[in-house]
């Protein structure tokens, strides 16, 4: 097991445990705000194009499109009563902590496509970029998240492809951390 996933699955465990009372009051306002299940499974992208299914904390209402939110004529019309807050937080993307311990993210990596992000699968795919696991975060992610272009995307993902250390994983996640805190980049 490489380094990277040792500390992946030290850190994703601990913080299951750490968050669990967390994780069970946002599960029970999900459901008690709106109808329809706890957790939406999206269908993403993994390592080496491989699909797989990646759980959130369900922030939209069940007849929301299944596009990227940045596509949305007018995402707020779908997002759920706590669907706002929990994604200007990003608490909506917590139970990836158990993708991470299953292999299918780590903390750090590109931010896996929708399985129906073609034009986006097929540049990373041309740079090589589709060999990594995508992550939780990513160099892309704190330099723009939705706003960036598909080509932008790309051209962070390809850079952190190349640059790519524990010292950088570190950096993004600290940038992260910062972002999130600011709610920086977060437009839904």
């Amino acid at each position: 097991m490489s380094p990277k996933r040792i500390l992946d699955v030290t850190f994703a465990s601990l913080l299951i445990v750490l968050l669990s009372l967390p994780l069970f009051v946002i599960a029970l306002m999900v459901k008690m705000t709106s109808r329809g299940p706890v957790l939406h499974w999206s269908k993403r992208v993994g390592k080496d194009n491989k699909l797989f299914l990646m759980p959130k904390f369900r922030s939209m209402y069940l007849d929301a499109p299944q596009l990227p939110t940045h596509l949305f004529k007018n995402p707020d019309a779908y997002l759920t009563p706590i669907g706002k807050l929990l994604r200007k937080t990003s608490l909506d993307e917590l139970p990836q902590l158990f993708s991470i311990l299953v292999g299918d993210l780590s903390f750090v990596g590109p931010r896996p496509a929708l399985f129906n992000q073609d034009d986006l699968v097929k540049l990373r795919t041309e740079r090589g970029i589709h060999l990594l696991v995508p992550g939780l975060t990513g160099w892309a992610q704190v330099n723009g998240r939705d706003q960036l272009p598909i080509t932008m995307k790309v051209k962070y993902d390809s850079e952190y492809l190349q640059r790519r250390s524990l010292g950088f994983d570190f950096r993004i996640l600290f940038t992260t951390v910062v972002r999130v805190a600011r709610r920086q980049d977060v437009s839904h």
